[in-house]
């Protein structure tokens, strides 16, 4: 039988990406199971990778994107015994998602509880997780405190503003003013995206306990700035280097050990999600496993832009380097 998944055939912009049909269906291996994939994102990250910008990445096309997947085990191989057929399951998976059938060891996975959608759940995993251990093992902030986030909304952002509130954290969010409405909903204060120092630091009154910046280069530098004496400013993306407008990941990288070395009453940091679970994968099992609780609580609710058919990736690609995305962008793999 056949089935169809993205192929990304080189470097470059969203004309790299196309469908494929492929002859036969993967079969799994010993200690992997088969998943029919229901649902992936379109986030930045893919973008970095079709551009060969993101570190976590070395394979070279061709193959195919798609950072996370929720599905459903469609055989089990040799030995495993976690998931029967029918079994929901999640996985950060950074590439290999976006097809119809994906093997993965079963180890790797994350059930999804019963009365969560697929849509729901796949806003938690690379978004949710993200915005969690930055706030919760990185910045480590408690209620009462407060946060600035760049990019606020954007899939990343919405997760954070609605952590925050939830934890008791007040959020300051920039972004564009068309999405200032919707950093309202979420219980934050919308912040001009091009606010300078000075106008800045004026509108999160007078500093932050952490700031948390998608952006790179000179958005680094108003960050920093904008923290209280001891705060903790937390990169985690490059969008401005990507995007050709300014800057440069590895004198970002530096400047961000110098700041953190100096005596200047604040700490950096640079949160890698890919990294974080190779070094504790445990914390990103239980972590998942909380944003599920959450969901299924109705606690949290991950914005949805649009659900896109996986022949629409270079539609949403395109969307995502506009910037015109409001919360989460998916891709609609196969049907339930």
């Amino acid at each position: 039988m056949s089935w169809t998944r993205v192929r990304q055939t080189g470097l470059g912009g969203p004309e790299v990406l196309e469908l494929e049909t492929v002859a036969a269906i993967p079969a799994p291996g010993p200690g992997e199971v088969r998943v029919r994939v229901l649902v992936s994102s379109a986030a930045f990250t893919d973008v970095m990778i079709r551009k060969g910008m993101y570190p976590d990445v070395t394979e070279r096309p061709p193959f195919t994107p798609g950072y996370d997947m929720v599905g459903v085990v469609d055989a089990t191989g040799p030995g495993a015994t976690r998931f029967p057929p029918g079994a929901r399951v999640a996985d950060l998976t950074t590439i290999g998602a976006q097809g119809e059938y994906l093997c993965l060891p079963e180890e790797r996975l994350t059930a999804v509880p019963d009365g969560v959608g697929e849509v729901a759940a796949l806003g938690v995993i690379l978004s949710g997780v993200t915005a969690w251990q930055m706030l919760h093992r990185v910045a480590r902030m408690q209620a009462g405190q407060r946060l600035l986030i760049h990019g606020a909304g954007g899939a990343v952002g919405t997760m954070m503003l609605q952590l925050a509130r939830a934890a008791g954290i007040a959020a300051f969010g920039s972004d564009v003013t068309e999405k200032h409405g919707l950093i309202r909903r979420l219980g934050g204060i919308p912040v001009a995206a091009d606010a300078p120092e000075g106008a800045l630091l004026e509108a999160v009154g007078g500093g932050v306990d952490a700031v948390f910046d998608p952006l790179g280069g000179a958005s680094l530098s108003r960050s920093l700035h904008a923290l209280k004496p001891g705060g903790m400013l937390v990169a985690f993306g490059f969008q401005n280097e990507v995007l050709g407008r300014e800057g440069s990941i590895p004198v970002d990288f530096v400047r961000l050990k110098i700041w953190d070395w100096l005596p200047n009453g604040h700490a950096t940091a640079f949160y890698s999600i890919g990294a974080m679970r190779r070094r504790h994968p445990e914390w990103f099992r239980a972590d998942l496993a909380a944003l599920f609780g959450m969901l299924a609580e109705g606690r949290i609710a991950p914005v949805v832009a649009e659900v896109l058919p996986l022949s629409k990736v270079r539609e949403a690609h395109a969307r995502l380097e506009a910037g015109a995305v409001a919360g989460k962008l998916v891709l609609r793999v196969s049907d339930p």
